[in-house]
């Protein structure tokens, strides 16, 4: 048996943008659902959803029969739960806030096999098909994907350095803190926002690394693309849900929908 080729990397270097969305509820069953709405990947959150390795895994099995890949959000840069979650199965992680090149080398040495990084050496578990994959040790390092979440005026600043580390597939500007962070908690839209987001993006193009992001609509996001961004995702399972009830209820109630969209997904 040989180990699953990283089908997320590889989108990575086409010219398409691939589109993916969040999962925030926690349930395999919600998980696999949107793994066939139609997406390309989707984004396991646990960093802000109480979600633990166990359930972790049963997630990842629900999205592996579907046609989306899945990327997982660590709770934090913490090489023990890196560890666990690459014996886990999971080929893409995402790091929330990177804040220099240092720890962006931490993050990358996490998911490497003593040689390249200190990542601990077990032989039967999920990630090596529980060692059916006879050359895991050697081949594994090859199909992880590390992106890593810029999220403060800081880190943006710092993208330059952090973009030179050996073995960052991508970048990802997290809107959201970037806006708490400039003092506009909750305005993604603001102006002052959108210039920093484009320049970050602006620098991840002029050193050819993909960049993401995520936003709240298709408008948004739509306006992310033309940025110049690699891979966009939109909302997540629970604000999708969340806003077609609303919907639905003002359209039965005959009430208008009055809520403004301030980009949180």
């Amino acid at each position: 048996m040989t180990l699953p080729k990283n089908r997320f990397k590889q989108w990575l270097g086409e010219s398409r943008v691939p589109v993916g969305t969040w999962l925030m509820t926690a349930s395999p069953n919600v998980a696999e659902a949107i793994g066939f709405a139609g997406f390309d990947y989707v984004v396991l959150d646990m960093e802000h959803v109480p979600v633990d390795v166990p359930q972790a895994i049963a997630i990842m099995q629900a999205v592996a029969g579907t046609p989306a890949d899945l990327v997982v959000r660590l709770p934090w840069n913490d090489p023990v739960m890196v560890k666990r979650v690459l014996d886990s199965g999971a080929q893409t992680l995402m790091f929330p806030y990177i804040q220099n090149a240092e720890e962006a080398r931490q993050a990358v040495a996490s998911t490497r096999y003593p040689g390249r990084g200190f990542r601990g050496v077990a032989a039967v578990h999920r990630g090596s098909r529980y060692g059916m994959v006879k050359d895991y040790l050697k081949e594994a390092d090859r199909e992880i994907g590390v992106i890593l979440q810029l999220e403060t005026p800081e880190a943006v600043a710092a993208l330059p350095e952090i973009a030179e580390v050996e073995g960052v597939d991508a970048l990802f500007i997290g809107p959201g803190d970037l806006s708490a962070a400039m003092d506009r908690i909750g305005e993604i839209r603001h102006p002052e926002v959108q210039d920093a987001i484009g320049e970050a993006v602006a620098a991840c193009r002029a050193r050819d690394l993909p960049c993401g992001i995520v936003g709240a609509d298709p408008a948004l996001v739509g306006e992310y693309i033309a940025k110049g961004f690699a891979f966009v995702a939109i909302g997540s399972d629970m604000s999708l849900m969340m806003s077609r009830a609303q919907e639905y209820l003002a359209a039965l109630r005959g009430e208008a929908d009055t809520q403004e969209n301030s980009g949180v997904y």
